[in-house]
């Protein structure tokens, strides 16, 4: 849902740009307990624009740096308040990698999980757009690498943004739900997030408990709402980056097959799992130890990041390679994504946005194999196949391009949903189509998350990893004229 004012919720917070919070004087407030919300105020030491690598001098040449541990979605890792970090990009990824404890392939000194799904960061600010009330960076490590790629979003990291900012002050409560628009300043896209902010005994608090379950996270928590407007050619050119739906490519150790180059949110290689002699159906486990596959995966990978206009990828994490096959529980398509060397244990969001998008392209791998609503199955040369045990067909040649699409008669829907089946379950995409111009067109997305507070307090870096200052932003609040 649309705000009125983008920037209202930024504004409400009375033109600081960055807000003090200590362990007595919360960020917001919140209720002193129960199970519904986040508990009581929460804050880190210092103030956004004192408090920094160089702000706060923990014990035994250590710096403390405000920091709040989140999940969102299948994803998790440390927050931190832009302000709080080095505004130098390079003095930046020091703290980034020290705090997750990479270099290493255990991570075993830092946050980090030890795996590319838990070896993230969120950096957060408010946005000075008008269009926009926080901006958000997306920061990936690898376990054992060096370096933090910025260059790419993630979705589920997205989820956490909007009750991060609301935990550390950047937001303010709007009412029984707080909408804010995310810039991702990684590919410029915009997000408008909706999630719960209930009333309690000590002011309006961000709600985690709920009934809303996702596919690789236990229980359920409350629904975190985001619709994404625009996403086509977030780190490529366009949406289909080749200029084609369908590639066919050779690359040493595969042959030639056929694959699909895209990028609606996240860039994307889509291959028949078949046509890898796979079934698409593997585990997890399975994959990551077919160290053949793997393999040829990456050669494959290669060639097509230079076909999508990317250059040498060997070092990049995009374009993620995905399997696909039929539907095997009742969804739309089956996946299987590396990211990019290591199975996904579900799906990426965006990558789901991606892979969601293919399947109402026809002439893409994905659209001749998915199983899209009655109303959208016609087309010209879109084959679709029955289930896992159905013959894998061959469909129109690579010479169709984006401007054939899925379902282009005037009755076909404007809105659909497609179900992307993954490892751990499924994921529902809403997307909405444009078909004012004869040619359909995905116009926007639409999908549903968790998110959850684990940690607020301050993360402990090395002091030689942070020798740079913090930025100081911090503004005098206005004062009230009466």
């Amino acid at each position: 849902m649309a705000t009125e004012q983008p920037a209202t919720a930024v504004a409400a917070v009375a033109a600081v740009a960055a807000v003090t919070v200590s362990p007595t004087d919360g960020a917001r407030p919140g209720p002193s307990g129960g199970s519904g919300g986040s508990g009581r105020s929460r804050g880190a030491r210092g103030s956004a624009g004192s408090a920094g690598p160089t702000g706060s001098a923990g014990p035994g040449g250590q710096t403390a740096v405000p920091c709040w541990f989140l999940r969102g979605g299948t994803s998790r890792g440390p927050f931190f308040r832009a302000a709080d970090l080095p505004e130098d990009p390079a003095a930046r990824d020091r703290v980034l990698l020290a705090a997750l404890g990479s270099p290493d392939p255990r991570q075993i000194d830092g946050l980090g999980g030890a795996t590319p799904l838990t070896s993230k960061a969120g950096v957060v600010g408010p946005s000075t757009r008008p269009d926009a009330d926080l901006e958000f960076l997306f920061a990936q490590a690898q376990p054992d690498g060096d370096t933090i790629d910025t260059t790419a979003n993630c979705g589920n990291m997205l989820a956490a943004v909007v009750p991060f900012a609301l935990e550390s002050g950047l937001l303010a409560p709007q009412g029984e739900t707080t909408t804010a628009r995310v810039l991702t300043l990684n590919t410029s896209m915009v997000a408008e997030i909706t999630v719960r902010t209930p009333e309690g005994p000590s002011g309006r608090y961000v709600a985690y408990a709920g009934d809303t379950r996702i596919d690789g996270v236990p229980g359920t928590a409350s629904p975190v709402t985001i619709g994404f407007l625009d996403t086509a050619g977030s780190v490529c050119r366009s949406l289909l980056p080749t200029g084609n739906t369908r590639d066919r490519v050779t690359a040493d150790g595969v042959g030639t097959v056929d694959v699909t180059c895209i990028d609606n949110g996240m860039p994307l290689v889509l291959v028949a799992a078949a046509d890898l002699g796979r079934t698409g159906y593997e585990s997890v486990a399975e994959l990551n130890a077919d160290t053949e596959l793997k393999r040829r995966l990456e050669a494959l990978r290669l060639v097509c990041g230079e076909l999508m206009g990317l250059g040498d990828v060997g070092d990049r994490n995009y374009p993620k390679m995905t399997l696909i096959a039929p539907p095997a529980h009742g969804g739309t398509l089956t996946t299987r994504s590396f990211i990019p060397h290591v199975c996904h244990a579900s799906i990426g969001v965006l990558a789901a946005v991606t892979a969601a998008t293919a399947c109402v392209l026809d002439g893409t791998v994905a659209h001749r194999t998915a199983r899209l609503p009655a109303a959208d199955t016609a087309g010209p040369g879109g084959e679709h196949t029955a289930g896992p045990g159905a013959e894998h067909t061959a469909g129109p040649s690579a010479e169709h391009t984006a401007e054939h699409t899925a379902g282009a008669g005037a009755d076909a829907p404007t809105d659909l949903t497609v179900s992307v089946e993954h490892p751990a379950g499924s994921f529902a995409v809403a997307l909405g189509l444009d078909r004012s111009h004869g040619t359909p067109r995905v116009t926007k997305s639409a999908l549903v998350r968790t998110a959850r507070l684990i940690m607020a307090g301050e993360v402990l870096v090395p002091d030689a990893a942070a020798p740079g200052r913090a930025r100081t932003t911090e503004k005098e609040p206005e004062k009230d004229p009466a």
